[in-house]
């Protein structure tokens, strides 16, 4: 299997492959453009097309050894092993996907506080923070958010061995979900560059260029889930 293509290009909407392993309810596929659910953000989905035949993908999720196993309706033909067949992605809602979870990365900036869980939807998300008491001024929090995206920063990625970032644990918000690893090096994504970078941190999910693609957004509800837990959601649009 050759490196995943959502990660190499995550604005690729159509590409070929090779079924290269049978599966109970889906098929692998030789170089996967559909990301799978994790990290909070969720599975792609789309179609798949070949010779004499098509597939709904309603979703996509790890199977074995990692790889990206794409789920079809229940009682779908599915294309045998070896079949050379045509990806095609369901682009807009990958895309929402992409522009939450920018946006979170963003949030966890102007709410610096550790980060207990999350979840990514094609037009909103959130985010749970350590944080016993509510922020005094949610306006002043949507301004400094929106003030982010609308500096146009680019997001780009690095990537680090797992030893340089045990030794620098800093770079881990999250609290409850753990940087992807096993291949003995972790993917950074930085928002900003030199003097203007204003976020780095381990992540496997996938993200706009420039921050700019996010568009305006407002901070939604803020819910109290435990004694020190606040539930933070934005959304996509002014």
């Amino acid at each position: 299997m050759t490196a995943p293509l959502y990660r190499s290009d995550p604005y690729l909407r159509e590409a070929a492959a090779l079924v290269t392993a049978p599966a109970d309810g889906g098929v692998v596929l030789s170089a996967p453009l559909f990301y799978p659910r994790g990290g909070g953000q969720p599975g792609d989905g789309g179609r798949l097309v070949w010779e004499g035949g098509e597939m709904a993908v309603t979703d996509t999720v790890k199977g074995e050894a990692g790889t990206g196993l794409l789920l079809a309706p229940e009682g779908a033909v599915l294309p045998p092993v070896g079949t050379e067949l045509i990806q095609q992605l369901d682009w807009d809602r990958r895309y929402g996907h992409m522009r939450v979870h920018t946006a979170l990365h963003l949030l966890s900036v102007v709410i610096p506080l550790p980060v207990s869980g999350g979840a990514i939807a094609a037009g909103k998300g959130r985010l749970d923070f350590d944080m016993p008491e509510a922020p005094e001024d949610k306006e002043a929090l949507e301004a400094a958010l929106n003030d982010l995206i609308a500096r146009d920063l680019p997001v780009t990625e690095d990537w680090i061995t797992e030893a340089e970032l045990d030794a620098d644990p800093g770079l881990v918000k999250t609290m409850s979900v753990a940087p992807p690893r096993g291949a003995g090096h972790v993917r950074l994504v930085r928002i900003g560059a030199g003097a203007a970078q204003v976020d780095l941190q381990p992540c496997g999910g996938t993200h706009v260029a420039r921050t700019g693609e996010i568009g305006p957004v407002r901070i939604g509800k803020i819910e109290k889930k435990g004694r020190r837990n606040r539930r933070v959601t934005v959304l996509l649009g002014a």
